[in-house]
């Protein structure tokens, strides 16, 4: 397992069908490639989703992992989070309107995503009260250290408190 390029493209979409949006990623992808695709309005920033994709392949590595999938592993990571139901309440998609992070590692489809969904960095513009509310990050923290830093501390941790 490797991860040779990653790029994080946002984009603004309407899913009818979580399941047939999930096989359409798989039927683009090739061996190797990975597209994940994250609720966007529960990400501070691409930092956020940088340090959590390097943590989640630092953890198949050291064989630390909490998932048996990396994509799985992505979500738990980047949602700072060791339950998978309580991961992808934060991270996964919901039917309707949403505002998406996709993740390519290995692979770019940005240009055919782009016909489906429309692409737009501005979902990555964060709602910090939402955020705070999603994390359960007390106005005491964020005193001392940014929303970013936080969540990147929260993600951190998860190999350090395994």
């Amino acid at each position: 397992m490797y991860m040779d390029n990653l790029n994080i493209v946002g984009f603004r979409a309407t899913i009818d069908s979580i399941d047939e949006t999930l096989k359409q990623m798989n039927n683009l992808k090739k061996d190797g490639e990975i597209i994940q695709l994250l609720n966007a309005d529960s990400i501070v920033s691409k930092n956020h989703i940088i340090h959590g994709v390097n943590q989640a392949f630092l953890a198949f590595s050291r064989d630390e992992n909490l998932a048996n999938d990396i994509s799985v592993e992505i979500v738990l990571r980047c949602s700072a989070q060791r339950q998978i139901s309580k991961a992808f309440d934060i991270l996964g998609l919901k039917e309707g309107n949403i505002n998406l992070c996709v993740i390519f590692i290995n692979c770019d489809y940005t240009e055919e995503l782009s016909s489906v969904f429309s692409q737009d960095d501005e979902v990555f513009t964060a709602d910090k009260k939402r955020l705070q509310k999603v994390y359960s990050i007390s106005d005491e923290e964020l005193r001392t250290m940014s929303l970013e830093n936080i969540i990147i501390d929260r993600i951190t941790k998860l190999t350090v408190n395994y």
